[in-house]
């Protein structure tokens, strides 16, 4: 019956595509030919897919595992040079609820540390909170039901660095503080259904079949588009059974009076005993807050050898 089902479904992949609009909570969303005729019941999945926290569990998982790490970080100047850059290999170290960190191998180059060995710049610092560990840190979890990211009783840099952590790992929801654009982050409000399309499809990623789920801004918004569009793009491909992320796309800019950003992020996740963990991250962005120096960054992780 199963390999009847999937035969099926991949001779629909390959069918001419007749799109559908559907509601769903007053919200239209377009389903492709082979999600109506396998008779899916996307008005769930649509509401799992927007609430969804397997991505940010994806992350927090790395916090009770071992894993070596591949890390590649370039600065660029104005007309394209690397002016400071690290390329190392890491190795975390999860025993007894505590993790630590061994640098194996690493090249250093330009400004990226100061004299006190701290970094110069902020994406590095960001890069660091997620994959690096200083000392020995102990107690954590990998739950992520009832913790939720916030700015309360945050300021200054903190604020700053968890408005950046909310945009990471929740991408599409609104994020209070930022100055203009806060609201406009949101892709499942009112305001946005007048300026992005949703479109649900089933593909085949990397040897599976996935559910693929993609937020693009309307054709034709003119003018419009540049008050109104912070993200430009966001694709998620989701397992079919576990409805995990297994991978996401995401590209957002913006420009106002006292900052500007362009920053474009790709995660492709694997499997460890049952976690869902990111396996290639890369990033690459161009951004300017007032009273900083403008940053351009690319830079690439590449996470194995997980352990428990």
């Amino acid at each position: 019956m199963r390999y009847c089902f999937l035969i099926s479904l991949l001779f629909s992949l390959h069918a001419k595509a007749q799109d559908t609009l559907v509601l769903v909570e007053n919200q239209p969303f377009t389903l492709a030919e082979v999600v109506v005729r396998n008779n899916f019941d996307y008005k769930r999945l649509l509401t799992q897919i927007k609430e969804d926290t397997t991505f940010y569990k994806a992350f927090r998982n790395l916090r009770v595992l071992g894993f070596s790490s591949y890390n590649d970080i370039k600065m660029f100047d104005k007309n394209g040079a690397v002016k400071a850059s690290l390329n190392s290999k890491t190795r975390q170290n999860h025993e007894n609820g505590c993790r630590t960190m061994d640098v194996l191998e690493e090249t250093i180059t330009g400004d990226f540390y100061d004299s006190k060995q701290h970094f110069n710049y902020l994406t590095p610092e960001l890069y660091a909170g997620l994959f690096f560990t200083k000392g020995m840190v102990c107690g954590e979890n990998n739950i992520v039901k009832g913790r939720n990211l916030s700015t309360s009783n945050k300021s200054g840099m903190d604020k700053k660095k968890e408005q950046l952590k909310m945009l990471f790992f929740n991408p599409g929801k609104k994020i209070p503080g930022i100055p203009f654009i806060g609201d406009k982050l949101d892709l499942y409000d009112e305001r946005a259904r007048k300026f992005y399309d949703y479109r649900l499809d089933i593909v085949e990623y990397h040897g599976k079949l996935c559910y693929i789920f993609s937020i693009e801004p309307k054709e034709g918004l003119g003018a419009l588009k540049n008050d109104n569009i912070v993200v430009d793009e966001m694709v998620t491909w989701f397992d079919m059974v576990t409805l995990e992320v297994v991978a996401r796309k995401y590209s957002l800019s913006y420009k106002a009076g006292v900052y500007d950003f362009d920053v474009s992020m790709e995660v492709d996740m694997t499997k460890f005993q049952g976690l869902t963990v990111p396996s290639v991250l890369r990033y690459k962005g161009n951004w300017d807050v007032i009273f900083k120096k403008r940053e351009r960054a690319v830079f690439t992780a590449t996470i194995f050898d997980f352990k428990k």
